[in-house]
């Protein structure tokens, strides 16, 4: 069955279809990574956007039971140079095509996925259709210039949880505000014996605070953080209050709660290789990312400092509090897919909660529990 991808800037692409079928609209963006389509396909970061995969082989492995970002995908189409469709992994079970049919995602393969890059990186991320349905083009694009833009579509209720739900750990309890985190985080958290209470975005600032917690973390998410302002109020409250950590839209939401603002990339950072520099030490990470938007720097106040920024681009990708115990990156330290370099800022959290409860005389909530 054919497929057509088509921009709105009249740009059509023709492929075969695979997948589901139907039509879709989102925002068109470009993914460098060389593996991890699983995880790209279920991170909730994709929401709202029809994602192309630079690498030309995709599927290879097959889907797996492990991998899993969220139990859904969110991505409004797949975009690849060729479909494998006999994967070979010990641990595959199912296709690609056949994930994406139950997860009602379109996918087109046999476009010059080369050239799509290159236009999105010339002329910036553009909406488009994707569509098994209509084979007149002047009616697609047409669809695709009234498109909505990916502000202002709200896009964080419908991947984030609605009620709060806990991951049983041993040691410090940490209130994790769900934008559409990865299971990764938590993951990572677990792995350090954290107890995870995850909430809804819009938690209050008193009901996180009345569920006790030793730090709290603020996930990644997809959109425009301009689109909650409820939750940068609510971390706007919590500041020096107890130890927060943010990733990706956490991290832009800490910038607003500050008093800074954001502004669009003209196509982002999607992939898992992407130079990070550590201001502080010098010491540069490969990390993986998966954002739109960035803090402007210059709209920060003296108290907060920038820690990290992207060598391509020289973008704000990490900030630290001068006094509080409050720190934050643009990227993806849990990786998922990705490189696992930055996965220590896990212990700095902790590091941070440490010495945060030792200030005020408390343990932690496994041995107040054991009291």
């Amino acid at each position: 069955m054919q497929a057509r991808l088509v921009l709105e800037d009249g740009t059509i692409f023709s492929g075969r279809a695979f997948g589901a079928t139907g039509e879709q609209w989102g925002e068109v963006v470009f993914n460098t990574g060389m593996t991890g389509y699983q995880e790209v396909l279920t991170d909730p970061s994709y929401c709202g956007q029809i994602v192309v995969m630079t690498y030309p082989l995709i599927g290879n492995y097959g889907i797996n039971k492990e991998d899993f970002e969220a139990k859904s995908s969110f991505v409004r189409g797949f975009v690849v140079k060729e479909e494998c469709d006999r994967p070979s992994n010990w641990r595959v079970s199912n296709k690609i095509d056949e994930f994406l049919a139950r997860e009602g995602v379109i996918g087109i393969a046999g476009i010059d996925t080369r050239a799509l890059t290159r236009k999105i990186r010339s002329h910036g991320t553009l909406r488009g259709i994707i569509s098994t349905e209509v084979s007149d083009p002047a009616e697609l694009v047409a669809k695709a210039k009234n498109c909505p833009q990916i502000s202002g579509q709200e896009l964080v209720p419908t991947v984030a949880t609605r009620e709060i739900y806990t991951v049983p750990g041993n040691g410090h309890r940490v209130v994790l505000m769900d934008f559409g985190a990865k299971a990764n985080i938590v993951r990572c958290l677990n792995n350090r014996d954290c107890e995870v209470v995850v909430v809804p975005p819009d938690t209050a600032a008193e009901e996180i605070l009345a569920l006790q917690p030793k730090g709290i973390m603020l996930s990644n998410g997809p959109g425009d953080p301009t689109d909650v302002p409820k939750a940068v109020e609510t971390v706007r409250r919590l500041i020096g209050q107890l130890p927060i950590f943010g990733i990706c839209l956490g991290h832009q939401i800490i910038g607003l709660a500050m008093g800074g603002r954001t502004y669009k990339l003209k196509f982002g950072h999607r992939g898992a290789n992407h130079p990070v520099k550590d201001l502080r030490t010098g010491r540069v990470y490969i990390t993986s990312q998966n954002h739109g938007f960035t803090v402007d720097q210059d709209s920060l106040p003296p108290e907060m400092e920038v820690s990290h920024i992207n060598l391509n681009d020289h973008t704000v990708e990490g900030l630290q509090h001068k006094t509080l115990p409050i720190f934050s990156v643009q990227y993806h330290p849990e990786a998922a897919p990705g490189p696992m370099d930055s996965e220590y800022l896990f212990d700095h959290f902790l590091n941070h909660i440490h010495d945060f409860s030792a200030k005020r005389g408390e343990g932690t909530h496994a041995q107040k529990a054991g009291n």
